[in-house]
């Protein structure tokens, strides 16, 4: 079964929730200083509405992005115009893309929205030129996950199910319920080990591996791979 498009008829909501959030920066920034400048090929893997577009293109990547759902590409369509910017309707787990097709995978934010990361993991890995860079960053499997409440008002807590490798639509952690990203599309949760195996069974080489921010329990875990 493909990839369900979760985010049709949530585009421009979502859109301006990750562009104004203040913690929005911090991702960019982590997938700046793993990526590192062009040129090449670049694939923007469940690129969403463009969200990192303007940073790949400061960069000097060519940009391919692909995404499941076809109203966040209506929406990364805006973002994609003056820089060139190819977008491309397809599932992460079965690309439309030649074997080694790209210089550098890139993918802000998507792994608990992949019923099977494993399989998007070696996707991005066939694409990949031999000695070609993955950098991946997103919501960190042990602090930012639906077992994980952080709470402002007290220390944060832990509950049960952290070891559960499925969906979840209702959790402690969904900060803000019904109305928040993860209470509209659900998560579908990986523990730590889980997440960092997806990369290494695919065939790729762990090189770094980082907990952007200043948070003494971060949100987010970037990783910087090689295939």
């Amino acid at each position: 079964m493909g990839q369900i498009a979760r985010y049709d008829g949530l585009a421009e909501w979502y859109d301006a929730l990750v562009r104004d959030s203040p913690l929005a920066s911090v991702p960019l920034d982590a997938l700046e200083e793993l990526l590192g400048r062009g040129p090449g090929r670049c694939l923007d893997l469940g690129c969403g509405t463009g969200v990192a577009f303007d940073l790949l293109d400061r960069l000097r990547w060519s940009i391919v992005g692909v995404d499941v759902s076809s109203d966040q590409l209506r929406v990364a369509e805006e973002h994609a115009a003056g820089i060139g910017a190819e977008l491309v309707h397809a599932d992460a787990t079965d690309l439309p893309f030649a074997d080694a097709s790209f210089a550098a995978v890139v993918s802000l934010l998507t792994h608990t929205d992949f019923d099977d990361f494993p399989a998007v993991a070696r996707e991005a890995a066939r694409v990949l030129v031999p000695g070609g860079k993955l950098v991946y960053v997103g919501p960190h499997p042990c602090f930012l996950s639906p077992t994980a409440e952080r709470r402002t008002d007290g220390p944060h807590l832990l509950h049960e199910g952290y070891r559960r490798q499925e969906w979840w639509h209702e959790a402690p952690g969904f900060r803000f319920g019904r109305e928040g990203i993860r209470g509209r599309v659900g998560v579908n949760h990986l523990p730590l080990g889980a997440f960092l195996n997806a990369f290494v069974g695919a065939g790729l080489v762990l090189q770094r591996v980082d907990e952007p921010g200043e948070e003494d329990y971060p949100y987010l875990i970037a990783v910087e791979a090689r295939r």
